[in-house]
Order: C-alpha cells, then structure tokens, then sequence
C-alpha cells in the first residue's frame, strides 16, 4: 500500500469511528431505553421512590397533599430539541405519609391545574448537565436552561427535593439521542 492509499485509508477508518462516536454519544446505542421516553418515566419513577429527599421532604412540606382534591400530583417532562420526543409524565401521590411516585410512563392526564401540577423543558444537554449536578435548578431556571410551569413559589419552597428531581436524570440511563 503506498503512502498516499494508507492516508485514505486512515481518514476512512477516523471518519467511521468518529461517525460511530458520534451514534454512540447521541445515544443510539442498542437495546438503551430512550431519555424521557415511557420506559425512561418508568424506570425514573422507580428511582424517585428510592429519593429520600424526594419521598420523605415533599410529604413532610405538605408539597404531596397539594393536589387539587385528586389525590395526586402530575409532572410532565420533554425535551425540547427532540421535536419526535413526547412529554412523559410522573403522578406522585402520599401513600403511607410519603410522596411516593404512582406512574411513570407516557402522558395520560390530559389537563393540567397550573396551581398543582408542573410542565419542566430542557434541551437535552441542559438536562444531561442538571443529571450531573453540574448546577441546580435555581440557576437552570435563572439562566433559562430549564423552563418551567406549575405553582412557582411552591417550588421555591421545597428547592432540596427539587434539585434531588432534576439529578435523577443523571441516574436513570437512557440514550440522549432525539428519536426519529
């Protein structure tokens, strides 16, 4: 092989592994559940029912019995640079004196009470980065990496449990790729 065929040769293998990184880091490895998808929801409502500065904080605030008479409370999360990735949703209930996390899955309350329930956004680096405790939520919102809708002042006033939501992100796997 001269020279000039082993530099093609190598820029194609460089081009295949950096294409293959690339799938790789946007999350198209297989068998990976999708970020924010129903599997995803599932998979985090299990791990906010092993948070105790979700399930124990939020019940001791009183922030679970605000339900508007229901019973439980709705948040739905997307990402908003993934245009096919639906919202997905976590209905958290007190059970046994605890806020503990019902439902994960796709979105099956069709409408929300702005004074009890939440809608959170992100791009999914910014989730990715809020996954990794990179910043907490009060900067997410002030900088306009989070955006976010519910009973603001709410929020504000359980900011701990807050922060413990947004890291679970980070410790849920799911693949960061938008799907198709």
């Amino acid at each position: 092989m001269t020279q000039a065929q082993s530099f093609v040769h190598m820029r194609k293998l460089l081009a295949s592994a950096v294409a293959l990184g690339s799938l790789s880091a946007a999350g198209a490895a297989w068998g990976q559940t999708e970020m924010m998808s129903a599997a995803w929801a599932k998979s985090a409502c299990e791990a906010w029912n092993a948070e105790p500065a979700l399930t124990d904080k939020l019940a001791e605030s009183g922030w679970v019995k605000n339900n508007a008479g229901r019973g439980f409370k709705v948040i739905q999360v997307y990402r908003t640079d993934c245009k096919a990735s639906p919202r997905v949703e976590l209905r958290i209930a007190d059970k046994e004196g605890k806020a503990r996390c019902e439902y994960g899955g796709r979105v099956e309350t069709g409408k929300l009470d702005s004074d009890v329930d939440y809608v959170m956004h992100a791009e999914t680096p910014r989730w990715l980065e809020m996954g990794r405790g990179d910043y907490g939520p009060m900067r997410a919102m002030l900088f306009g990496r989070l955006l976010f809708e519910g009973p603001k002042m709410e929020a504000m006033a359980n900011m701990r449990p807050f922060e413990a939501f947004l890291l679970l992100v980070g410790k849920v796997e799911g693949a960061a790729g938008c799907p198709k």
